[in-house]
């Protein structure tokens, strides 16, 4: 059974019930009793479990072994790259070269 926020127009009382989806929806305050007392909308509460869902279908792709051995390619040939630009300028000797930012 879903769970439904009401909250009264009039008095401003809010609070969650547990309804069937059959049920007709309250209308009558339980604090101050006016006809004012109006569902909300909220945003669903549930969450798809399970294979055959996009979220765990595809949530580790690209990520592990492959991955990591990617991100290390990338960074032995920034390091190369580096080293040979720091060379060809005759700058200090940093990882990042002559060219970057922060020098």
């Amino acid at each position: 059974m879903p769970i439904y926020a009401y909250k009264c127009e009039s008095c401003g009382h809010a609070k969650d019930v547990l309804q069937k989806v059959s049920d007709a929806p309250l209308t009558t305050c339980p604090a101050c009793g006016a006809e004012a007392f109006r569902k909300q909308l909220t945003a669903a509460g549930f969450q798809l479990k399970g294979t055959g869902w996009y979220v765990t279908d595809f949530r580790n792709i690209g990520t592990g072994a492959a991955k990591a051995g990617a991100a290390a390619g990338a960074a032995a040939a920034t390091e190369s790259s580096a080293s040979a630009s720091a060379a060809d300028s005759g700058a200090a000797s940093t990882p990042c070269g002559s060219s970057c930012a922060c020098h």
